[in-house]
């Protein structure tokens, strides 16, 4: 009789574990959609907000500054006052700003919300690995749930751009954020039933001064660049920015060193094999992610795709992040991460390059675009995975989470100023064809124009639709520029740093 009761639970427990890893896929995916659906809705917020240039570059930086922000303090939080309940706060964190953003009736509003979203998705991707490591404790269960959780988070990324152009075939661009409220409530009674508490009894204490330096800093760079385009960079406030983020990224290494249990251990980058791997993160957030902002827009107002035909070239760009990652799995366990990395990076960039050349032709064939866009896409699924795994692994065990949080945390930092920097090229770009075609005498309003037509504004600035579809496409060619040379260069740097480990 006595033996009834455990029999039971032990025939419960997998049905317990397979619930909470759906929870924690789920979790998974609305992070990853809401990073690749929202670039597709921009033009739209155009017309619905009143959004300008910098106003869509906000709409993303919001997010991605919010989820650095709190990524190791939620960590140490989750081990303190436990795993669930962390992970609980911050869905209800990131259920409620989606709602408020999927209400939002003003720019400032929407950029407002997404803030509040960010930091709740943070949170919650810190959250979900620890839960699944304590749930699945065994190696080949672990790897097992990793690997279903890598590919639920590869569809929310891959798939992201498809769903947000569906939703707004059928619905509102409103149902891009709203559809997350159903799950995000779904997710907490999955998590409800199915995880149980667990806490780190010797969790570090919280490094609060880091954490606010680190986040200040880069704010305040993000916000230089920009807004420096609208008000001048040699203005005075916005020298003050600048000065701000040195002076704050000054204090966050002095407490950094300080601090018994810092952030990050700059020791770390005395690891050559760590440096390389780290290439790849700041490779692909320099060139692939930030540049899909853009591509809806190139897309749209730059060659005349429609939503839907637009959704399905946004899905080639993403696509291979889905489908490739085992076959570069296998790659690196065979030839080495050291050989993938700077040949992904290296993919990255002879993508774009090649996106760049087909973009200077006047009437660019459909099958070489998405072909460009294949190889990029390629190139960033041959590094994502294995730069993770050797970051991870290039340090001691009981440094590897201290490792993967300063990888993330690079991935996020690299991805919030590329996306301000790339903005800059793009509006660069358009300024340099507006001088060829635009009499001198009106050089004073070539920066307004410019950010007309950045934002997708092509009957709103006095040009012919001719000159102004040519206009962005320029501006969209030197972002493409940008980005292929930033990851070839990257690709250089990783390869060099793998090769002085051997």
């Amino acid at each position: 009789m006595s033996t009834a009761p455990s029999l039971t639970a032990r025939s419960t427990h997998p049905a317990r574990h397979a619930l909470a890893l759906t929870g924690v896929c789920l979790v998974a995916l609305m992070f990853g959609l809401e990073i690749s659906s929202v670039p597709v809705i921009l033009p739209t917020l155009e017309r619905a907000l009143g959004t300008g240039f910098q106003d869509a570059q906000w709409v993303m930086n919001a997010y991605t500054l919010a989820c650095t922000s709190v990524l190791m303090a939620a960590g140490t939080l989750a081990d303190r006052f436990g795993r669930r309940r962390v992970l609980v706060l911050c869905l209800w964190v990131f259920g409620l700003a989606s709602l408020a953003c999927g209400l939002a009736d003003s720019a400032a509003t929407l950029i407002a919300a997404r803030f509040v979203q960010g930091i709740g998705a943070g949170a919650m991707m810190i959250c979900q690995f620890a839960i699944l490591s304590h749930l699945f404790r065994e190696p080949a269960a672990r790897a097992r749930a990793f690997a279903i959780w890598g590919v639920i988070a590869g569809i929310g990324l891959g798939f992201g751009p498809m769903v947000g152009a569906l939703i707004l075939a059928v619905a509102d661009w409103r149902w891009v954020f709203l559809v997350h409220v159903p799950l995000t409530l779904f997710t907490l009674v999955l998590l409800r039933v199915s995880v149980q508490e667990s806490r780190d009894p010797a969790a570090h204490r919280l490094d609060i001064g880091g954490m606010l330096t680190l986040t200040l800093a880069v704010f305040a760079l993000v916000y230089f660049i920009t807004q420096g385009s609208e008000n001048g960079f040699a203005t005075p406030m916005m020298l003050g920015w600048a000065g701000v983020s040195v002076l704050a990224l000054l204090l966050f290494v002095l407490i950094e060193r300080r601090s018994a249990h810092p952030m990050f251990d700059f020791s770390v980058f005395r690891i050559r094999r760590f440096n390389g791997a780290l290439m790849g993160s700041i490779g692909m957030n320099v060139s692939f992610w930030p540049f899909m902002i853009y591509l809806p827009l190139y897309f749209q107002s730059g060659l005349g795709y429609d939503t839907l035909t637009t959704g399905l070239a946004l899905l080639a760009y993403t696509l291979p992040t889905l489908l490739v990652p085992p076959l570069a799995e296998r790659l690196a366990l065979r030839h080495g991460a050291e050989r993938i990395i700077p040949l992904g990076l290296g993919l990255m960039g002879v993508g774009f390059l090649a996106m760049a050349a087909v973009n200077r032709v006047e009437h660019a064939a459909v099958g070489w675009v998405l072909a460009s866009c294949v190889i990029a896409g390629v190139g960033l699924a041959l590094i994502n995975s294995p730069t993770t795994n050797t970051t991870t692994g290039s340090v001691s065990a009981d440094r590897a989470g201290m490792a993967s949080g300063i990888d993330l945390s690079a991935r996020l930092i690299t991805l919030a100023l590329a996306i301000a920097l790339m903005g800059l090229v793009v509006l660069f770009g358009i300024g340099h064809y507006l001088a060829g075609v635009l009499p001198t005498s009106s050089a004073q309003e070539w920066r307004a124009i410019s950010q007309h037509l950045a934002s997708g504004k092509l009957t709103a600035v006095g040009l012919s639709s001719a000159d102004a579809q040519a206009a962005l496409r320029h501006g969209a060619g030197w972002a493409m520029v940008f980005a292929g040379l930033g990851a070839a260069g990257l690709g250089l740097l990783s390869r060099y740093f793998f090769r002085r480990t051997q």
